[in-house]
Order: structure tokens, then sequence, then C-alpha cells
């Protein structure tokens, strides 16, 4: 019978009601919250899950914030395989990472995205409703964006998050009727109703 453990460095903080399953790894200072389940994953140094997410198969960087909802799709009903998350990454609630994914150094993910293909370092990852108006559904990221380091007004941000969403547009216009809007420190796509 094989013993599993995990291993906890120091000002590791964990809980309560998680669940730590064999082979883990938590670096100095990581901090896991509220019903969030580790599987064979490796949490970097000041790197935070703390609501009722799933990472199995991980490797997550140093400083990362995993947002609640979050889970890594590791298994595909065959062979489980790995999720690579990179340093000082944003990952926005209910976000969904369809393993084998790489996620690069300080990549911004939306609140509601589904990941299934790499997203380069600095990368800004669209969620699901935007992407469903670009290419036929593709995944589509604007690459080498950046969150302002001293965020002097959130029009600067809603601006570059604007302008990354009208060059989407231009790529295909948008079938139905999408808005746009800010919430909080991220966007979200929603359906507007119409009536005829």
């Amino acid at each position: 019978m094989r013993r599993a453990q995990s291993r906890l460095d120091d000002r590791v903080i964990i809980g309560p009601f998680a669940r730590l399953r064999p082979d883990n790894h938590l670096k100095a200072g990581a901090r896991i919250g509220n019903f969030v389940e580790l599987k064979k994953s490796t949490i970097g140094e000041g790197t935070k899950a703390m609501h009722l997410s799933y990472l199995g198969d991980a490797k997550i960087g140093t400083k990362s914030n995993i947002g609640a909802g979050t889970i890594t799709c590791n298994y595909d009903g065959f062979h489980k395989y790995p999720t690579s998350i990179g340093s000082k990454v944003f990952i926005g609630s209910d976000t969904a990472l369809v393993a084998p994914v790489r996620v690069g150094d300080g990549a911004y993910i939306a609140a509601g995205s589904t990941i299934t293909e790499n997203v380069p370092s600095d990368g800004l990852e669209l969620p699901a409703a935007a992407r469903s108006i670009n290419l036929a559904g593709r995944q589509k990221n604007a690459a080498r964006w950046r969150l302002p380091k001293n965020q002097k007004s959130r029009e600067e941000i809603e601006a570059q998050a604007a302008a990354c969403f009208e060059k989407a547009q231009k790529i295909t216009p948008p079938k139905s009727g999408f808005s746009f809007r800010p919430f909080g420190d991220f966007f979200t796509f929603s359906r507007r109703s119409f009536t005829t």
C-alpha cells in the first residue's frame, strides 16, 4: 500500500473545509481557502486559491491568484493531463482550464472563460461570450496585454479592454446582441434581450 503525502512549507494557510489529496506541494505563504480541492499540484509562493476550486495535476507559479470556481479539467475519460500556470497570473472566477494547457507569466484571464489553448505571457483572455463573437467560437487572446501597474484610473483600464473588444469585433461582426460592460476589476459580456 502506497502512502501518499503532501508537503506544506512555512506560512501556508489552509481551509476551512479544504481537501488535500495525494502528492501536493504548497510553497511558503500559499493560501488555500474554503472548499478548494488539490490533487498532485504544486502551488507557488504567495499564490492564492481561496474559494470553491479544483486544481488537479497543476503547477502554479508564485504570486498568482486563482478565482472562485476555477477548475482544471485534467481528465478526458481516458488520461490525466497537466495544467501549468505561470507566476503573477490572474485567473477570474468560474474559469475552466482544459488540460493540457499552459498559462504564461503575467497573463490575465477574465471571469467565465474556458481555456482550451495555451495563453501567452502577459496575454489577456476574454470570456466565453466574447469568444462566440470571434471566428466561430475559437478562443481569442490579446497577446502582450498589460493591466496598468499604477492604476491611475478605471477609465484607462476600461478603454484598454474596450479597444481589445473593438478589435475582436472587427474580425467577425457580432451574430447576436452581446453587450460589453465593466464589472469590478474585470469585464463581462452579456446577452441583451430584444423585443420584436
